[in-house]
């Protein structure tokens, strides 16, 4: 049978395992808090007394947790003979260069790491549309690849180790100001007595971004920020009509007042006859 250590038993962690159990392997998990493999070891998964248990079980080890200080804390309690000769799949969240740095630990120690960001949410952990980034050595990541297919899709990105946590960082920047935006004009909707589920067709609409994200693309490549579509100095009144709504409602309006203080710095800089790609430049400068 084939194994897998996972270690992290969030709940990324846990769908990873119950991936892996689904498919057959043999799966080893540890967490700092054992009673949350509890449904796991139920269903068949062993539960490692020690990280170096936890390692020696498999040459294959996924690592899902916060961030590279908990990646850092959990493997310096294995000794290096542990470490020697595994694979470490590190889908734990942090940036690029944690990244990088956690690749050249586990190198020195005989390890190899593969450097990975989850694009689903732990339910999309095994579905066929579900995909992670993966950067690393492509000849490891090929002699896994029906591993690392369990838990997802593969996008290989290159072998620079830190392109994964990049790309997928890039993504979560956009996810998160995106989702806040969505709750902030909910929350406006909700103070002028308009529901959720009312204003849910509209708010899908709104956020299908689409078309502007392929329009714009090419003119950002291009350094083509020319006014003769949209201007920054438009979106200055645009979004302080956003902000007096919001504080008409009684709502917070600092989030769109980020965004207006953006804008202005934009029209600051001279750019307010200028198209809203030209606060790219901005945000570089």
């Amino acid at each position: 049978m084939k194994s897998v250590t996972v270690i992290g038993m969030g709940p990324m962690g846990q769908a990873m395992a119950g991936a892996y159990l689904d498919k057959g392997y043999e799966v080893t998990v540890w967490n700092r808090t054992p009673a949350r493999a509890d449904e796991l070891v139920v269903r068949g998964a062993a539960r490692a007394g020690s990280v170096e248990a936890a390692l020696i079980a498999s040459d294959l080890v996924v690592l899902s947790l916060i961030d590279h200080d908990a990646v850092d804390a959990v493997l310096a309690q294995a000794p290096e003979t542990a470490l020697a000769g595994r694979v470490f799949v590190n889908l734990t969240s942090d940036t690029p260069d944690r990244m990088r740095a956690t690749a050249a630990w586990l190198a020195e120690r005989g390890a190899v790491q593969l450097a990975g960001g989850v694009q689903v949410p732990p339910p999309g952990i095994g579905t066929p549309e579900a995909m992670t980034y993966y950067s690393g050595p492509e000849e490891v990541i090929e002699s896994r690849r029906a591993d690392l297919e369990v838990l997802t899709g593969v996008h290989y990105l290159g072998a620079d180790q830190g392109l994964a946590p990049l790309y997928y960082q890039i993504g979560i920047d956009m996810f998160w100001t995106a989702l806040a935006g969505y709750l902030h004009g909910q929350a406006v909707a909700e103070a002028n007595g308009i529901s959720a589920d009312e204003f849910l067709p509209h708010a899908v609409r709104t956020l299908d971004l689409r078309y502007f994200l392929e329009f714009y693309a090419p003119r950002i490549t291009a350094g083509h920020h020319e006014g003769d579509v949209d201007r920054i100095s438009m979106g200055v009144a645009s979004v302080e009509h956003v902000v007096r709504t919001a504080e008409a409602a009684g709502v917070d309006g600092s989030l769109p007042a980020a965004v207006l203080e953006l804008f202005r710095r934009g029209v600051a800089a001279g750019h307010g006859q200028r198209s809203l790609t030209s606060l790219v430049e901005v945000l570089k400068a």
